[in-house]
């Protein structure tokens, strides 16, 4: 088992290393200047040739591309990711603000879609044709089918526009104010929420209904076992293993989902970090985004993979 963990681990780092080359070759590859964006921000100020030349000597652009990424990376491998280029301001320290309210958002939907769609899975699957399985199936078909951008303007003009029951916008932290953050959160932890519930009730359904069908489940109801023992010790445990599977996806899917949710409601996550950076081409803002980003994601998939050895003792780690 230790021997596993270190392997994935080391997996994991070599993950991250590829995926910190790729963001660095491609934010530079995309047209536009850093540092002609910021002499733009600054057009009151009179710019000489030389100044801007020393400027981008300043921020380390006039190094080779393979020294930028070195010094880069040696210096995130740290802990410190530097400085930005367009706003001057710490990176580590905004990652860290708005890594907070994006997982804080992300996670509460996670676990929302962690209880109530294999709950609606397994009553769907339980009372299969009747109008329960009819009514899960379609909400479950239409929620994994529905854009994240298109279900959050639906539901900022019926909520936040028309009732005005709902803010459009912005998000405060509970222990700020616990009252408006709750109101903020609504809206956003929904559509974050709603594709993981649907693709969880799905898949569940479709465990549980296989599990139904095997024989050890029929000797159970032969023998007389009630309901609720016979679903909580053979057949939610047996139909487990592809709902964790795809919680891990999910949990991936939500961090990756933040972008278009924070974006669309203005939170200052880091989904919405990454976008404006990438816009406003501050390199090393992207770079450190995008690999924390990854850092969680390949957690993840750590986590789900220690779980298959708790859910099925069969399951042996070389």
């Amino acid at each position: 088992m230790t021997t596993y963990v270190i392997r994935r681990v080391l997996h994991a780092l070599v993950v991250v290393f590829i995926v910190s080359i790729i963001v660095f070759l491609l934010i530079r590859a995309l047209p536009g200047d850093p540092i002609e964006m910021l002499v733009a921000q600054n057009a009151s100020q009179e710019w000489t040739p030389e100044m801007v030349e020393e400027l981008r000597r300043s921020k380390g652009l006039l190094d080779p591309v393979p020294v930028q990424y070195v010094k880069w990376f040696s210096q995130m491998a740290r802990g410190d990711f530097g400085v930005s280029i367009t706003h001057n301001y710490n990176i580590g320290d905004q990652i860290k603000d708005r890594a907070v309210v994006t997982l804080l958002i992300g996670l509460t939907a996670f676990l929302i879609g962690l209880v109530v769609g294999p709950l609606l899975g397994i009553i769907s699957a339980i009372r299969r044709g009747k109008w329960v399985d009819n009514l899960v199936t379609v909400s479950a078909n239409i929620g994994i089918t529905a854009p994240q951008f298109w279900v959050a303007i639906l539901l900022i003009f019926l909520f936040s526009m028309r009732l005005q029951i709902l803010p459009i916008y912005g998000y405060t932290l509970p222990w700020v104010n616990l009252g408006q953050s709750i109101r903020q959160s609504i809206l956003p932890v929904f559509v974050t929420a709603l594709g993981p519930i649907a693709s969880s009730a799905r898949q569940t359904r479709s465990s549980v209904l296989e599990v139904l069908g095997e024989d050890y489940i029929r000797t159970a109801w032969a023998k007389g076992m009630n309901e609720r023992k016979v679903l909580l010790k053979h057949i939610l445990k047996n139909s487990l293993m592809p709902v964790v599977t795809l919680q891990g996806q999910m949990l991936r899917m939500i961090v990756g989902g933040s972008v278009v949710v924070e974006r669309v409601f203005v939170i200052p996550g880091l989904g919405k970090f990454l976008v404006d950076a990438m816009l406003g081409r501050d390199y090393t803002v992207v770079q450190g985004s995008a690999v924390v980003m990854t850092i969680v994601v390949v957690l993840s998939s750590l986590i789900v993979d220690l779980l298959y050895g708790w859910i099925d003792p069969r399951i042996q780690y070389d």
